[in-house]
């Protein structure tokens, strides 16, 4: 099993050198930070612990001057080894990292007393009780301790034990489900081009994989031409591991720190989030101003508050956000505020007055299970896939009471009622209002409801019990009423009756008082049908045809068809182009036509 684990503790207490002997490996990757003996930027080393588990060290500056460079080796990692110097106790910069790994939520890791060589037992013991005091509201409250000294070698085999056994009580993360990797390195390698380096935290990455990269500039894709975890060449790297990529599609110049390699449409990017305060100093007493850490990016940020505990934060750019996700508020000088946890990554927007004490109202109402519900009820309906994307939901989660699944979709309960209800009243006021109409057009539907997305209407017709035919909504039954022009319709009816193919000229439908919604609504109930140019016959004019027709020699001309029929060019060009469209009759050539046996 792989594993990796940040340092963390005041400048020149010993990290590097604790790192340096565990492993073997210098974690000083300049040469100004061993003639200075300060480490200045992230170090890297590895060892294998005497259970077999693989484990990779982020070797963090303690300095405060390098506090950006620090947040972005303690970011992504999910253990942690605090380290207090015996001689000089809890200092300075100590705090600083205390805060860090209070805002980030860590819960995994180990105390290390460094420099015992130089402390009496009882000095060693008073550092103990001090750090164990400061630490007290953090997840490292009950983390086990060991005292070392590197020079000496003492303590070093309990410390390999004692963070064997941390490490196997670690959860493991998700192998599978969506990569964000953020990047702590970008270089060039002869042979192997642009290469990022970072803490793969969850999911996989393979070789041939495409990727989204996204940080200040835009997005775009790459390729993984290949991948290597402390020094070995692999074919798929898993979580929790040191991973160099080597990319294609993507020049040096174009990478920092902090930019992160994504699964292409799994992840929200967005520019404002609602955050809870984790610990630190009440919001509304924070700058306005602020850098904010989330992995191993920096992020120049305005917080907005809403209470002491709530704020809005908006981003100078877009950046890939979850719910969930740990931030650590940072003024504009170096001191750490405190931190924040993602209460949603796509917040709505406020508009009016008083939207600030609504939202400051729902979110404090918010629990760590309760986004999906909130989404779904705040915006009537969302697909599925969006609410993995903001992290609301994961890949087993199923729909919480009030919500129901519609396709992908998550509806909720009572949007989907208010909707019903709204269109039975919008159908009913229709019918009230044009009798003689077919009902309500579908086609504004969507936008009258209000509906998040017009593929989730017909289940609200559904759910409303409304009739659906040729473009209208209509109540079961409904017929329209054809009023004042009921008798003129009958009269029609009786004329047509005693002669099927003597369609009344437009004069004639005029003088009976017949107009294009009388006619309409009549032939929507079943009670004549029109053809092109005006000709209005009974419904069961097309069959009588066929019958005549059929008994004329085959082939046969429209003159010989008009003949049989008793009509007019005017009626039987049109009645015949009916007849072809529905198959009855074939037009052989310009002159000729016949009965399709």
């Amino acid at each position: 099993m792989k594993y990796v684990v940040a340092t963390a503790g005041h400048v020149d207490h010993g990290k590097s050198t604790l790192v340096r002997a565990l492993t073997g490996i210098e974690p000083d990757r300049w040469e100004e930070e061993r003639r200075r003996g300060l480490t200045i930027d992230l170090g890297f080393a590895w060892t294998t612990l005497p259970s077999g588990a693989d484990v990779a060290f982020v070797d963090v500056p303690g300095h405060e001057r390098f506090i950006p460079n620090m947040l972005a080796g303690l970011g992504p990692a999910p253990v942690v080894m605090f380290v207090v110097a015996a001689d000089e106790g809890w200092s300075a910069q100590s705090d600083d990292h205390r805060d860090a790994l209070a805002a980030l939520g860590v819960e995994h890791g180990l105390l290390v007393i460094s420099r015992a060589d130089r402390a009496t037992d009882t000095r060693i013991g008073d550092v103990i009780a001090s750090t164990r005091v400061e630490l007290a509201d953090t997840g490292l409250a009950e983390a086990p301790i060991v005292v070392v000294s590197a020079l000496e070698g003492r303590g070093l085999d309990e410390l390999r034990t004692t963070l064997d056994a941390v490490l196997a009580r670690t959860p493991r993360p998700p192998t599978s489900g969506r990569v964000r990797f953020w990047i702590d390195r970008s270089f060039t390698r002869t042979g192997a081009g642009t290469v990022v380096t970072g803490t793969l935290a969850a999911g996989t990455i393979g070789v041939g994989d495409t990727l989204e990269l996204v940080g200040a500039d835009a997005p775009r894709t790459v390729d993984v031409r290949g991948l290597h975890s402390e020094g070995t060449a692999l074919t798929t790297v898993e979580p929790v591991s040191r991973v160099a990529a080597n990319l294609r599609g993507v020049g040096v110049d174009a990478l920092a720190r902090g930019d992160a390699l994504i699964t292409p449409g799994a992840w929200h990017s967005s520019a404002q989030a609602d955050i809870r305060r984790v610990g630190g100093v009440a919001f509304d007493e924070v700058p306005e101003h602020l850098v904010v850490h989330l992995g191993t990016a920096a992020l120049s940020a305005r917080l907005r508050p809403f209470d002491a505990d709530h704020a809005r934060l908006t981003f100078a750019r877009t950046v890939p956000l979850s719910r969930g996700d740990r931030l650590v508020l940072r003024n504009p000088g170096q001191r750490i505020v405190g931190g924040g946890t993602v209460l949603h990554p796509d917040p709505p927007a406020l508009r009016r007055r008083g939207d600030s004490a609504r939202r400051a109202a729902v979110l404090a109402q918010m629990g760590d299970a309760d986004g999906a519900a909130d989404e779904v009820a705040r915006r009537g309906a969302v697909r599925l896939p969006e609410l993995r994307r903001l992290g609301l939901v994961g890949d087993e989660d199923t729909a919480p009471s009030g919500v129901r699944v519609v396709d992908d979709w998550w509806v909720d309960e009572s949007s989907c009622a208010a909707w019903t209800g709204r269109l039975r009243s919008a159908v009913g006021e229709v019918h009230e209002r044009e009798p003689m109409s077919a009902g309500l057009s579908i086609s504004g539907v969507p936008a009258m409801l209000e509906l998040p997305d017009a593929a989730l209407l017909p289940t609200v017709i559904a759910e409303a019990g409304v009739a659906s035919v040729d473009g209208y909504l209509s109540m079961p039954g409904h017929i329209p009423d054809l009023g004042d022009a009921e008798e003129a319709m009958s009269a029609l009816e009786r004329r047509l009756a005693e002669d099927p193919f003597r369609a009344p000229e437009a004069d004639d439908l005029s003088a009976l008082g017949l107009g294009a919604r009388e006619l309409a609504a009549a032939e929507r109930t079943g009670r004549i049908h029109r053809l092109r140019d005006g000709v209005v016959l009974l419904p069961t004019a097309p069959a009588l045809a066929m019958r005549s027709l059929a008994a004329l020699d085959q082939p046969f001309t429209t003159t010989e068809a008009r003949q049989a029929l008793g009509t007019t060019r005017r009626v039987v060009i049109p009645l015949l182009e009916h007849l072809d469209a529905r198959g009855w009759t074939r037009r052989i050539d310009a002159g000729y036509r016949e009965v399709v046996r």
